[in-house]
């Protein structure tokens, strides 16, 4: 009596990839939410000059995990919180937070791509 283990063969190999195409993919949502989170801020920025605005980037951890997105101007947070004498004018909470949204979801579909 003999046992066909090719489709187990199959699986084991392509569960060995996993960790690696879940780490690709992973690094490809960080790095594309970085980038929409720039692109959502910088649309509702208030500008002035328009320096601001130009300002705002990202920067991508080197392990490709995470990032760090905002502006580099050093006014930026008076803008964003206000001031004794100037209203708060927030531009990056909010077009953060709806990049960050859907990302638990975003991080399920990683998930099944890793294992397919």
């Amino acid at each position: 009596m003999g046992w066909d283990t090719s489709d187990l063969d199959g699986l084991i190999r392509d569960l060995g990839k996993a960790p690696a195409k879940a780490e690709a993919l992973t690094k490809a949502v960080v790095a594309k939410t970085g980038f929409d989170a720039v692109a959502a801020a910088q649309a509702v920025t208030p500008v002035d000059t328009g320096n601001l605005k130009s300002s705002i980037g990202v920067d991508i951890d080197e392990d490709g995990m995470g990032f760090e997105a905002g502006p580099t101007a050093n006014y930026g947070h008076y803008v964003h919180w206000g001031t004794s004498r100037m209203s708060p004018r927030p531009y990056l909470t909010r077009p953060f937070e709806q990049v960050i949204e859907p990302l638990p979801e975003v991080f399920g579909q990683v998930g099944e791509k890793a294992l397919e």
